[in-house]
């Protein structure tokens, strides 16, 4: 299970941090990853990271600006986005999938088994 959270509402040029509490499980071997859906639109991959290793990967449109991390003592994986724009805004999800597969394969939400429930990121100009 996956339990997202740190949504809110915050201008443009600041930041927010969101978490992703995993719980019923070990998560090695897995991938987590950041996905992103603004209305009207699909499910974007926005980061991921590998829980076993220290591989990460960001979509272009994020590097610079937002930062995956994880705890593994606390089963908690975080974005930390700064420079937040308007078009940043989104309702942010957390997904895992066991894989070993490379991270560029692995920007469709398909390819994900878990999922958590979402959390409301506005950023207003």
């Amino acid at each position: 299970q996956l339990q997202a959270s740190g949504g809110g509402l915050v201008q443009a040029g600041g930041s927010l941090r969101l978490s992703c509490a995993a719980s019923g499980r070990t998560f090695s071997s897995y991938v987590m990853a950041w996905f992103r859906q603004a209305p009207g639109k699909g499910r974007e991959f926005v980061a991921a990271i590998s829980w076993s290793t220290v591989n990460l990967y960001y979509a272009d449109f994020v590097k610079g600006r937002f930062t995956i991390s994880k705890d593994i003592a606390k089963n908690t994986m975080y974005l930390h986005m700064n420079s937040l724009k308007p078009e940043d805004t989104a309702v942010y999800y957390c997904a895992a999938v066991h894989t070993t597969l490379p991270f560029r394969v692995l920007k469709s939400p398909t390819q994900y088994d878990y999922w958590g429930q979402g959390t409301q990121v506005t950023v207003s100009s």
